[in-house]
């Protein structure tokens, strides 16, 4: 699907949420590659008047902040002036009788507060309000002393007060005003004209104010002045400044060798803050279709969330909730997408709304794919293991082959079974209708194809120079019996027909007495609701008698229909229909 009819949906999605809202306004952009390529405001910036939203816009961002505040302090450190696991009082002696709440307790680090690992409990919506609080003032709440709900370096925990310090820091290894430095030392060179912490710098005609649903009616938020909390949540911007920033950070991904460009961060700073530090949510795995597909898991970075998709890899983002005022911006750097939503509602869900319009454009690949490819040796490799599936000789094979291979499976074993491929497949050839994928440069996995049936065939290389390969996988996929190969169709085919309904079983596919076809329903209804519609696909494993695995492709993910079938009566003895990771993954 085209970028232009992708938008079509996301402006769907975009006006639907927005009609659910409680909200005044809204304003959303679609980056690509660094450039804003689509922006739409919805409602008004001001209650009582006809100003609509737009990509000019200024809305206050709250806790997005927390990712510019973090990329001051590794230019700071890029130009060697502080290190991120100097203590906290090494640049603020004052804050030396700030200690953990145990006597193991290591001192609080600039990392323990870029990480939110500092041990400080969660201070929402407490933070919130202390945007505007005075430096004298808080520096008094600091000399009082701290709660700590964890030691020191052991647990994230959301803290607004972390990185309030942090602007502290800034300012004293600066020898600038947070503001000021962060300006000086990002938003100029960015260009980033319409971005700042004063809301007296912003033209009135286009400042959002922020406002509260409250008995049927909305009421204006005070909007706090600049204070000593600004650098958890004081900047002010637009969608069109703010797809500046999010470019910044999809251009780091690739790492390459061409010039660093124009930004004042290092693209392997801007690489190290979207890596995450410290886990957020455990993996997540499921083996059944009643299992939601879009459970993912993550960690913090520097000032920024990253979040493992199961389906679409790695996507980074920040919200920020702020009496008046709810955002969001979240990007996909192995596609270059990104999306900016800004709303001047108290706390408005922007963070859903972005997740939806991302994996809109996601689900019609309106972007081009910058997934992770074979470098040369690898593709090399592959190129002499096809040689070997052809002809095995011995000789090419010594030579290709890490010594742990021989060790491993002995090499006369595994001549044979590729022997046996030729007497199986029949003549071998490279299959253009699957994509090769690589977890790393230094691993293939891709796909031949046979007179009858496919090959599966997977390498990695060792890290020596010059590598060799160390993994050498075959798998053979004969051709499935009609019976099974039909089975499939006529399962895939009754769940397509449901279109919304409850799929009815293909009364020609008998089912065998252990199947619990309660279960199986169940599994066929959720398949149609989280994955339709859904289309047969090819077989990717079976032994070409008995049982057949087929990958389903479907509008949302994917999907492998496994079966099992009694060659004397031909009845199926086990289907399971379960959810795969068809995606490969991608840099980020």
């Amino acid at each position: 699907m085209s970028l232009e009819v992708a938008l079509t949906e996301v402006d769907a999605i975009a006006d639907r949420t927005f009609a659910s809202w409680k909200v005044p306004g809204l304003s959303y952009g679609i980056v690509l590659d660094g450039g804003l390529r689509h922006a739409r405001g919805l409602g008004t910036l001001r209650v009582g008047e006809t100003a609509a939203p737009d990509a000019d816009s200024v809305f206050r961002i709250a806790s997005m902040t927390k990712s510019f505040t973090a990329a001051t302090l590794l230019l700071l450190r890029d130009e060697g002036r502080l290190r991120l696991d100097d203590p906290l009082a090494a640049h603020l002696p004052e804050l030396e009788r700030i200690v953990g709440p145990t006597a193991d307790s290591p001192s609080i680090t600039i990392r323990h507060l870029m990480t939110m690992t500092a041990g400080f409990p969660t201070d929402d919506p407490w933070g919130d309000r202390q945007q505007g609080l005075d430096l004298e003032a808080f520096a008094d709440l600091l000399a009082g002393g701290l709660s700590f709900a964890w030691a020191p370096g052991t647990r994230f925990e959301y803290s607004n007060l972390g990185y309030g310090i942090l602007g502290r820091v800034i300012t004293r290894v600066a020898g600038r005003e947070y503001r000021e430095a962060v300006r000086e030392r990002l938003l100029e060179p960015l260009g980033m004209t319409s971005t700042g912490y004063l809301e007296s710098e912003v033209p009135p005609e286009r400042l959002a104010k922020g406002y509260l649903w409250r008995d049927n009616a909305f009421l204006e938020e005070p909007m706090d002045p600049y204070g000593a909390l600004a650098s958890m949540g004081g900047v002010f911007t637009t969608v069109r400044d703010l797809t500046r920033w999010v470019g910044g950070f999809t251009d780091a991904f690739p790492p390459r060798d061409d010039p660093n460009g124009t930004h004042p961060l290092s693209r392997a700073s801007r690489r190290e803050m979207q890596q995450p530090m410290v886990p957020l949510v455990p993996g997540v795995s499921f083996s059944s279709t009643d299992a939601d597909p879009e459970l993912d898991g993550g960690g913090y970075g520097f000032g920024l969330f990253i979040v493992d998709h199961l389906r679409w890899g790695r996507i980074v983002s920040h919200g920020g909730g702020y009496p008046g005022f709810g955002s969001n911006m979240r990007w996909h750097a192995p596609s270059g997408l990104g999306v900016v939503v800004l709303a001047n509602g108290r706390y408005a869900n922007a963070g859903l709304l972005a997740a939806d319009l991302i994996h809109a454009l996601l689900r019609a690949d309106a972007a081009p794919s910058r997934r992770v490819r074979a470098n040369d040796a690898t593709t090399a490799a592959r190129e002499r293991v096809e040689a070997l599936l052809r002809r095995w000789d011995d000789r090419a094979a010594a030579d290709l082959f890490a010594m742990n291979v021989e060790l491993d499976e002995p090499i006369e074993r595994r001549r044979a079974a590729v022997e046996r491929l030729a007497q199986v497949h029949g003549r071998l050839e490279a299959d253009p209708s699957e994509t090769p994928v690589s977890q790393s440069p230094f691993h293939l996995e891709w796909w031949l194809r046979g007179e009858r049936g496919r090959v599966k065939v997977e390498i990695q290389l060792t890290p020596e120079l010059p590598p060799r390969v160390q993994t050498f996988t075959v798998r053979s996929v004969p051709e499935p019996p009609k019976a099974l190969a039909d089975a499939a169709e006529q399962i895939v085919g009754a769940v397509a027909a449901a279109d919304g309904g409850a799929p009815a079983w293909p009364d020609e596919v008998r089912l065998g007495p252990k199947v619990d076809q309660a279960k199986l329903a169940r599994a066929l209804r959720a398949a149609e609701a989280r994955f339709g519609p859904i289309r047969l696909g090819k077989v990717v494993a079976g032994d070409g008698e008995r049982t057949a695995t087929f990958r389903v492709a479907c509008a949302r993910g994917s999907l492998d229909l496994a079966l099992e079938r009694d060659p004397g009566d031909g009845v199926l003895t086990s289907v399971a229909l379960v959810p795969s990771t068809l995606e490969p993954p991608a840099y980020g």
